[in-house]
């Protein structure tokens, strides 16, 4: 006996016909969170290169796998795009980065006396740049704006991932440990050896441990060839020991940023290459250095990017015009 098909049962082809329009109906949405979620892989690529801060708010996000999450990623990461478009450069190495130093329109004051006007400034990672003019034109003022000596309340300003307008005092401290600075006069404590200078400093800045805290500065003295003078006090030493002494002690907690504020000043001329060399060298490792110097003879024989203060405006040089 034989079965009859109902007649109520659908044809092949009107099978065929409404799973295509389910198929059709299923594929719109993914179709439209596929852009999105490419969105995410490319911002996910990006932030990998950034700050630890912005690796934690793509963790956050990568949680909310919906719809809703992959479009509000999508605004994100254009509004974000469009950000590092203008805020962002290129370094050696060919990745994106922050300049380390961003100033625009900035105007610089030393006891409400305007010193530097307009101030225009980008730094990039790895660059070594030259301060050059005469005495009282503003290359220390610019220096001391860079880690936050002198306040600034006009124009835009970005050190080391911090924006100097809005900062607060109590962040100064950890903005300067980003920051090595060398001073003229090396400022190391007379009472204390090489070697408690360095500890004097470590433990200021919140290091704990005795043996890290000893082999960090075994290696920065060993950077600057004063490993074996590390038990002598300051007075022992002569101007450039001391010099390279100080040097060390600005690497200690590994700086984006290297100020010199005069280096060479109280040096002699053959010494003053000497220290110049050992912050070339810093500057070849990948270290950012800014030299404030009146010094034309070490610009000559270590040429580089120049900027030069003079009647109240900073600008940048050639060298046969230095």
């Amino acid at each position: 006996m034989g079965f009859s098909r109902p007649e109520h049962a659908l044809d092949p082809s009107k099978i065929d016909l409404k799973q295509s329009e389910i198929s059709n109906t299923l594929q719109k949405p993914f179709l439209m969170l596929q852009k999105p979620f490419l969105m995410l892989q490319k911002l996910l690529l990006i932030l990998q290169k950034l700050l630890l801060n912005r690796q934690k708010l793509f963790l956050m996000l990568q949680k909310w796998p919906t719809a809703n999450a992959a479009f509000t990623v999508g605004k994100i990461y254009f509004e974000y795009e469009r950000y590092l478009s203008t805020f962002t450069t290129t370094n050696k190495t060919g990745t994106m980065s922050q300049p380390v130093v961003l100033l625009k329109n900035v105007n610089i004051y030393q006891e409400k006396n305007l010193i530097l006007s307009d101030v225009n400034l980008e730094v990039n990672q790895g660059e070594f740049i030259y301060i050059i003019g005469k005495s009282g034109t503003g290359k220390s003022s610019l220096v001391k704006t860079l880690y936050a000596d002198l306040e600034i309340d006009e124009g835009e300003a970005h050190i080391v991932g911090y924006d100097l307008m809005k900062m607060k005092e109590s962040q100064i401290p950890f903005l300067r440990r980003k920051i090595g600075i060398v001073f003229q006069d090396f400022k190391l404590l007379p009472d204390r050896s090489i070697n408690d200078n360095m500890l004097f400093v470590l433990k200021a800045t919140g290091w704990k441990d005795n043996a890290a805290m000893q082999e960090k500065i075994d290696e920065v003295l060993e950077k600057v060839d004063m490993k074996k003078l590390v038990h002598k006090m300051p007075h022992q030493l002569s101007g450039g020991e001391q010099q390279r002494v100080a040097i060390a002690r600005a690497l200690l907690n590994d700086p984006e940023l290297i100020l010199a504020d005069e280096p060479t000043g109280n040096l002699d001329p053959q010494t003053s290459v000497e220290v110049l060399e050992v912050l070339r060298k810093i500057n070849g490792n990948g270290k950012t250095v800014i030299m404030a110097t009146h010094d034309y003879a070490l610009l000559l024989k270590f040429p580089s990017k120049t900027l030069k203060c003079e009647s109240g405006t900073i600008f940048e040089v050639v060298q046969k015009t230095v």
